[in-house]
């Protein structure tokens, strides 16, 4: 099991549903069309890691990438959850970078194949503490960035993304059951770029702290 820090107890985490081209700059930078409504993937528990830890570069791939993005944390369960009830259902916010073999990807997306492998791996989800709901006032107006080795390689605010929270939680949950520990990771800003051993990691959004973590093999 898998477990994230929130309000002094263990909170067990669900699936992981993340967010496609959610910022059209990040769209822009990776060749893609932007999106008119949500698309996602999921990411298992496992790959998550908190803050302190390191990220594992795979042997398997030889480009990995950060991406910083605002998660938001469920609370309460839902299905088909109208829009005007989606905030009920969120229980709160935390920094996650979403790591990403991005050959692997590529070569994924080129040949037609699923590319959970390049988003799956151990350590590829690095979260930091939750931070309740109402600790927030506004979360579209939060600037998110991310260091490596003290250098800016993203920076950003979420009043650029192009779906609000409560869209994305109807969205999945006409889908899939949304269940408390479940968490959306929102997408991520443009400035991606690769990481590799060795590497110091720092990510912030406003309100919510920042999260490091170090990188290895």
């Amino acid at each position: 099991m898998t477990y994230l820090e929130f309000d002094g107890k263990e909170l067990e985490v669900g699936k992981i549903v993340c967010l496609l081209r959610s910022y059209a700059a990040h769209a822009e930078e990776m060749g893609s069309k932007v999106l008119d409504k949500p698309d996602f993937f999921l990411k298992p528990p496992t790959t998550i890691i908190r803050d302190g830890e390191n990220i594992i570069i795979p042997q398997e791939s030889k480009e990995v990438h950060h991406e910083v993005e605002l998660a938001v944390i469920i609370g309460k369960e839902g299905r088909f959850i109208p829009r005007e009830d989606a905030m009920k259902h969120v229980l709160g916010y935390s920094i996650l970078i979403d790591v990403t073999a991005r050959d692997l990807q590529a070569q994924a997306k080129k040949e037609g194949r699923p590319w959970t492998i390049a988003k799956g791996f151990d350590t590829f989800a690095p979260m930091s503490k939750i931070i309740p709901k109402a600790d927030i006032n506004d979360p579209y107006e939060l600037d998110i960035w991310l260091k490596v080795n003290g250098e800016y390689r993203q920076k950003s605010n979420t009043s650029l993304l192009l779906f609000k929270i409560s869209e994305i939680i109807a969205s999945i949950s006409k889908v899939m059951t949304l269940e408390p520990g479940d968490i959306i990771a929102t997408g991520t800003p443009e400035g991606v770029s690769p990481i590799k051993p060795g590497d110091k990691i720092e990510a912030g959004i406003d309100g919510l702290g920042v999260l490091n973590v170090g990188v290895r093999e």
